[in-house]
């Protein structure tokens, strides 16, 4: 269990069926800086940069989750691709981002949104999993039907999903 702010936040892990609809949904490409708010083992980054992402930063509190992140990294041979940070990710600088995967709660994406407005380029894509960012339009929402439950993946565009319509 990892405290953001002040609010509780478990790792689940995202589900490796989920990866394909992540990166069609960002559209991952050549040249992205791809972030990982609270990257757990690090599975959505690695997948990033196979995609073509040209650098991946996985920010993680917790040591051991992201000690395994770093291991399977270095076990797909990108290791030097990914930017491993130890931190709360509310003083991560997020200015370089070209796409943020966050699977987050509500409330912890509440909490972010003023970050994300203020430090997120025109165009940065955000996905999220499961979880809305209250006040920001998506510009694509994805549902998938999982075995146990149905997952549903947001899409947001700085500088169209967080200006008032």
């Amino acid at each position: 269990m990892a405290y953001y702010e002040g609010i509780r936040v478990p790792w689940v892990p995202t589900r490796e069926e989920l990866l394909d609809y992540i990166m069609n949904l960002a559209k991952v490409r050549r040249g992205d800086v791809f972030y990982d708010l609270g990257c757990g083992d690090g599975r959505v980054v690695i997948r990033a940069i196979k995609e073509g992402a040209s650098r991946g930063v996985c920010v993680e509190l917790n040591t051991s989750l992201l000690e395994k992140a770093r291991e399977n990294a270095k076990s797909e041979g990108i290791e030097d691709l990914i930017e491993f940070v130890n931190e709360d990710f509310f003083n991560v600088d997020l200015s370089d981002a070209t796409v943020v995967y966050m699977y987050l709660l509500t409330s912890v994406n509440r909490a972010l949104k003023p970050k994300l407005e203020r430090e997120l380029r025109e165009g940065t894509r955000v996905v999220t999993l499961d979880f809305e960012i209250p006040g920001w339009r998506p510009i694509q929402v994805v549902k998938v039907s999982l075995p146990t439950r149905i997952a549903t993946l947001y899409l947001y565009v700085k500088g169209i999903s967080d200006v008032p319509g």
